[in-house]
Formats: C-alpha cells, structure tokens, sequence
C-alpha cells in the first residue's frame, strides 16, 4: 500500500511549489515507509510514497509508461495484473514484476474503460502528457481513499489523506455544518464531503477527470447490483460461494513480504483463514480482545487457529485503550466516533510487527444481510405497507416520545428506536437504524447557531439518496445497496485503512472481491436473509470447514466497551470533556445538554456513552487539527 499527492495547474502551467509538494508527500509517510519518489513537468507535480509488497525493486513510482510517456502514482493492488500483462504484451513490452506497470500501460494505452478490467483495490492519479490531461480513479467499493481541494488561485491538489492536503499550507480549512451534523448521526462524514468546506472525497467506483478549458467531469463507472434472480439450488449455491472465495483468497495472497489475517472469532474472518489454509501457505493469524466476556472472543479465533494450525498472536484492549484517543484521532483527519477503530488499532500495530500485508473479513456482512438490523428493517416495511405513514406518525410517533429508552434493559424491551423508525417513511427508518445516535439525541446535542445554520438539510438524505439509487422494490436489496455505497466506503473501509496504514500495514478483503460481489447481488434474498437469520448461504457454505456450530453461533461485539468505562473511577475517558475546552469553545454543541447526558451516565440513570463518545472525539479531532 501506498501514498500518493499532486498538484496540478488548472489555468496554465506556472511552476509548481515543489515544498509545498514535499511537505503533503512527508504527511503521507506511514502509509509509505520503503521510499519516496516525486515527478515535475510544467503545471504538474506528483509525490509518492511507498509500501513495497510486489516487486520491490521494479515498482518505484511515479511510474513512466512507455506508451504516450503518461505518469503513474499508484495507491493499492490489482490482483488480476499477471494476466492483464500477458494481454497487453502484443502492444507493449512488460519489462517488471510489477501491477504499477500492467496498470500504468493499460490506462495508456486503453484509456478509463481498462478500468473495467481491474480486479482489485486502487486510488490513483494518471498524467497524459499529450492532452494535459489528469484523471484520478479509486477503485468500486472505495477500499482505497483519495481527497482532493481547489486552491483560490486556480491550482488543483489531490493526496490520499486530508491530512497531507493541509500540510501543503495551499488550503484553508473551514469546517462543514452539514457534515458537523452527518457525523454526529452517522459517526462518520459520508463521502463525497469531509469535515471541510473546501476538501472533497472522491467517491468510490468514480473518475474525475481535469483537462485545460473544460469542467472538471465527475464520471461514475461501477454499481453494485443486488437484484434477486433466479439461483441454483441452495446447496449448490453454497458450494460455487466456497469457489468464488477461494478464488478470491488466491488470487489476494500474492506477495513479496511476510502475510497474516486478522481473526476476529467470527464467521466472516475464520472464513477467510479456512480459504487460506486451502493453499497450504504457513499462517499467522492476529486477534484483540476484551476483559470483558460479553464483548471477547479470543477463545473462539485461538480455536480456529489451532483448527488450521495457524500461528496465532493476541492482546487485550482494556480501559488503557482509552489514552490512544489523540493517536486515533490524529490518524483519520476527521471526527470519527466508531469505538471499534481502537481495537483495529491496537490489533493493526501488533500484526505490523510481524507483517506486512493481512487478510480481513471485512465486506460479508454487507453482501450476505448478516447485520442485525436488516430482519429490523424488514420487519418495520411490513407494518409500514399495513397502515399509511399519517396513522403511523400519529401512533408511533406518539408512542417513540413517550416509551422510555431503556437502555438497561434486554434488547427485546427496547422498543423506543422501533417505535420512532415507524413513524418515518421508509428511507428515513433505515438511517435511523444505521445512525450511531438517536435523532432526538443529536438534536439534543448540537447547538442552536448550528442547527439554524443547516437550513433544512438532515442528515438522513445520505441513506435516503442511496436506496433511490438501488432502483428495487426490494427492501433488503435497497439496504444492502444503501450499505455498500454508503456505510461500507464511509465507515467500515475508512475505519480499516486509517487504522492500518498508521502503522505501515496493508490490508486485504477478499469478500470485497467486485465478481463475488456481482454473484452474490443476484442470489434470492432468502438465501442471504430467512427470518432473523443473516448471511444464511455464507453460513452453510463455511460450515463444512468451520464446523456448523461455530457457523451458527452469534457473533459478540467488536466495539469498546466504553458505557462501563465511563462510569469508572480510574481512566475514565471523560475527564477529557471536563479538561478540554475545544469542543465548548467551538460553538457547535449544545453544553448543557452535554453536561446532563455525562451526569445520568455516570449515575446509571441513562446509557448516553455513544454520544458521549461522540463529542470526545470530536474534541480529540480539533485537537489534532490545531
């Protein structure tokens, strides 16, 4: 894995500010740490940084094709690059072992449309000389990240991190109210903003492309369908997913340095060792875990290593977790309240002492319905088409204010957030049911000044958005889609390639492989959803390797258990709310309402620790930012 930054001139080709350029490729060096490289032609400039992993020394980059003499900076894998070279080898001589190369000749010589032969995960920029022309490309899940900004003066920059865009000190920052209020919703910014006003994502599965006198011209070129269709029989299914993963595992193997995977202790990660061991590669395998029984599952991944004969290494997040917020914060660039980004941080560091690239089972849930919420949802569309959403806001809505939140009680009795999901149309109930936060509860939290500066925007139009976009009459096919275009680029992939690339660590998801993905989209939803019963074919296809009770069991949480460690005595993280004045100096949360929510915590009279969470790293964010 790689980090890359540019700068272009849009209105002519004036010098480029080669410091500038240095200090945004300096910003990127954990995710590069075996080399730096740099290219300057007039009106452009592009900066590298290197993880090597195929073909160390044929691989430096910026990369010059032979063809057209086009420039290559490369952030990523493509799996499938051996016979991609073997095709382009009629046009043009492949001299390396290298994907940099393979990619570089193909998008010279075939132009965006090489794209569709891709197989794998990339963020790149790529210079025509000829045409003057820049075209940024991340790849269709969006595994691999790519910012980009517009200076006042008319120049262009792009990095693979927000955090080197503000080390060119050719950006002002000013934050986004809009996302201010996504974040606290969502627990993240969703793409295609960022916390800032001026700093764009590139959307997965996106071209941007930027040429002398036109538009810049934002073109999507891949969507993931999930459209039931005829199947095979159930059984038969199964055994064609164990091909398409083994398949993927294979093919994502393929490395010059030491690999791993990481091993959760659930079915999607044991999944993935199980494929790997079909290879016979030696394995090493790394787990995190909790004090805490109700959220640890070493002993299930310590079986499954043992099962594969894995060497298998494991540590234990505890309230200490809590003093690696600054380090966290400062490795997103933005807010990001996903408490489950500190065991991946901690589980990332140590799997980088032994290697240099690992495995993950990231993706299965969202291709196979395995989150919990989808039988919710399900559930909730089948009263909605019972009674129309005037009578349903005048009963649930109603009964949503009233019922208490009981945060103490069994998951069954909780039926507050249900109630309020019914009294909203279907689009705006799945949001809620994705949020991090209540929406009365973020409502609650911001302050007036901002809540009156979002004029009627809400955040709820991100999911609502996407599931227009699925174009089903189904409603898990309208989640998983919503899902895979905004919780899984946003959330989930954010979340693994900040926490990994801080250490120099690439990860892989074979699950997020885009032909199983296409195989998968087409299964009946039975097959992936019966009852409250997700990732159903998934089960029965590891059950065979994993055995059927350990692909039955339900999986425990990832996340930190913070609602306990906020009410301790010692390391308790919100002494931080207490210590810091950032987050009450920034005019953007309601204080009293703040302060109220940390007194019922710490009494035990109401579970507010999520949102709590929230502002503290939000502060832990603005501390970074200073």
């Amino acid at each position: 894995m790689c980090g890359i930054a540019g700068i272009i001139d849009l209105k002519a080709a004036r010098a480029i500010n080669r410091t500038a350029l240095k200090r945004m490729n300096d910003a990127l060096a954990h995710r590069g740490p075996d080399g730096e490289g740099f290219f300057f032609a007039p009106g452009v400039g592009f900066g590298h940084r290197r993880l090597a992993v195929i073909d160390r020394p044929g691989g430096a980059q910026p990369f010059h094709a032979q063809t057209n003499k086009c420039v290559l900076s490369f952030n990523g894998e493509i799996y499938n690059y051996g016979a991609l070279g073997g095709e382009l080898s009629s046009q043009v001589q492949i001299k390396t072992r290298s994907d940099t190369e393979v990619l570089a000749e193909g998008l010279a010589l075939e132009g965006p449309d090489f794209l569709h032969r891709l197989r794998g995960m990339f963020a790149f920029s790529f210079w025509e000389p000829d045409q003057k022309r820049l075209t940024l490309a991340r790849d269709r899940l969006g595994e691999r990240p790519l910012y980009y900004a517009t200076t006042e003066d008319g120049f262009f920059l792009f990095a693979s991190e927000i955090g080197a865009l503000i080390a060119s000190g050719m950006i002002e920052t000013e934050l986004n109210p809009r996302a201010v209020a996504d974040y606290c919703f969502y627990g993240y910014v969703p793409d295609p903003k960022t916390i800032y006003r001026g700093i764009h994502k590139l959307p997965a599965a996106h071209t941007l492309t930027i040429e002398p006198g036109r538009a810049p011209r934002l073109q999507r070129y891949w969507r993931p369908v999930i459209a039931s269709g005829g199947a095979m029989a159930f059984d038969d299914t199964a055994r064609m997913l164990r091909i398409y993963l083994d398949d993927a595992v294979a093919g994502q193997m393929n490395a010059d340095v030491p690999l791993g995977a990481f091993l959760s202790g659930g079915t999607d990660s044991a999944g993935i060792v199980a494929s790997m061991a079909e290879t016979g590669a030696p394995l090493e395998t790394f787990n995190v875990g909790f004090h805490e029984e109700t959220h640890d599952e070493r002993p299930y991944a310590r079986g499954i290593a043992d099962k594969f004969g894995a060497t298998h290494h494991e540590l234990v997040a505890d309230c200490g977790a809590a003093s690696l917020i600054d380090q966290v914060a400062s490795a997103f660039g933005e807010p990001f309240a996903d408490t489950s980004a500190f065991p991946s941080f901690m589980v990332a560091q140590e799997t980088r002492r032994h290697v240099s690239v690992a495995l993950t089972g990231d993706g299965a849930d969202e291709i196979f319905a395995g989150y919990r919420r989808y039988p919710f949802y399900l559930a909730e569309e089948k009263m909605r088409e019972a009674a129309p959403l005037a009578a349903r806001r005048a009963v649930f809505g109603a009964a949503g204010t009233l019922y208490p939140k009981l945060d103490w009680a069994p998951q069954t009795l909780r039926f507050k957030t249900t109630f309020q999901a019914l009294a909203r149309p279907s689009a705006e109930g799945y949001a809620a049911a994705v949020a991090i936060n209540l929406p009365m509860r973020v409502q609650a939290m911001l302050s007036t000044d901002l809540k009156r500066s979002l004029d009627g925007y809400h955040p709820h139009s991100v999911i609502t958005e996407a599931m227009a976009e699925a174009n089903s009459d189904d409603p898990l096919a309208r989640a998983q889609y919503a899902d895979l275009t905004t919780w899984l680029p946003g959330r989930m992939l954010v979340k693994t390639d900040r926490t990994a690339m801080a250490h120099g660590l690439e990860l892989r998801a074979p699950f997020l492989d885009h032909q199983l993905i296409q195989w998968a989209g087409s299964l009946p939803s039975s097959y992936k959803l019966e009852g409250t019963t997700g990732k159903r074919i998934l089960k029965e296809a590891l059950a065979p390797r994993l055995g059927r009770g350990f692909s039955s069991r339900t999986k425990r949480g990832f996340d930190l258990p913070i609602a306990g460690w906020m009410r301790q005595r010692d390391g308790n993280p919100l002494l931080r709310l207490n210590a810091s004045h950032l987050w009450r100096e920034s005019g953007l949360f309601n204080e009293a309402a703040i302060d109220r929510m940390a007194i019922a915590h710490r009494s035990g009279i109401a579970n507010c620790a999520q949102e709590l969470w929230t502002v503290i790293m939000f502060d832990a964010f603005l501390r970074a930012a200073r």
